[in-house]
């Protein structure tokens, strides 16, 4: 019988951890169930239009781990077939840690959030990095984005799973906030102008 998908973050350390906590059933049923995807989804890619910022973990090859973000414009996240994702790598500080630890090992991670929604989703997997591919950069990069992409990430996804919204605080960034607050001022700027002529003299009458 094939491994639930799961098996790639519940190793056998973790569930003895849920047996102890009393969790393991409920995630038993979930391994049993649809459980968690290794391709990639109509609805996932509809949430992946969306993203602007995501944080790309790795590890070097004594398995120090590594958290770096990197940001672009909306559905910078490209989806290349069902299992395989991709985003240009723009120019940043320099430290080439992420690169480094890919190098030597190429298992990374990808954790996804959107606030406005509460919604995160994590996606397992091993990355590679791609150099003076111009015609997948092109591909993967917006011509008005101030950004300067110097090479490709390519992900291969193994898994992933959408979390729960618990704690999640709700936030929005500045374009939701002026698109929330834009017909409202409109609407203030209407009814000020209302309230003047309201409050004009009315004509005298001969």
């Amino acid at each position: 019988m094939k491994p639930p998908i799961s098996d790639i973050a519940f190793t056998p350390s973790v569930k003895a951890i849920q047996e102890h906590m009393g969790s393991r059933k409920q995630y038993a049923r979930m391994e049993e169930g649809n459980g968690w995807s290794d391709t990639i989804t109509p609805e996932l890619t509809n949430f992946l239009s969306e993203v602007d910022s995501l944080y790309l973990a790795t590890a070097n090859a004594d398995g120090r781990p590594y958290i770096q973000h990197r940001g672009g414009p909306k559905g910078f996240l490209k989806v290349l077939d069902v299992r395989t994702l991709a985003f240009a790598d723009f120019s940043g500080n320099r430290q080439y840690i992420s690169l480094g630890n890919l190098a030597e090992n190429n298992q990374a991670f990808l954790f996804l959030m959107d606030y406005a929604t509460q919604t995160r989703i994590k996606v397992w997997g091993t990355a590679e990095v791609i150099e003076n591919d111009s015609e997948l950069l092109t591909q993967l990069t917006d011509s008005q984005y101030k950004g300067k992409p110097e090479r490709v990430i390519r992900f291969h996804v193994q898994a992933w799973d959408a979390n729960c919204r618990q704690h999640i605080p709700l936030k929005y960034s500045q374009q939701e906030v002026d698109n929330i607050v834009r017909p409202l001022i409109k609407r203030l700027e209407q009814l000020e102008a209302e309230n003047i002529q309201l409050k004009s003299p009315l004509p005298m009458i001969v």
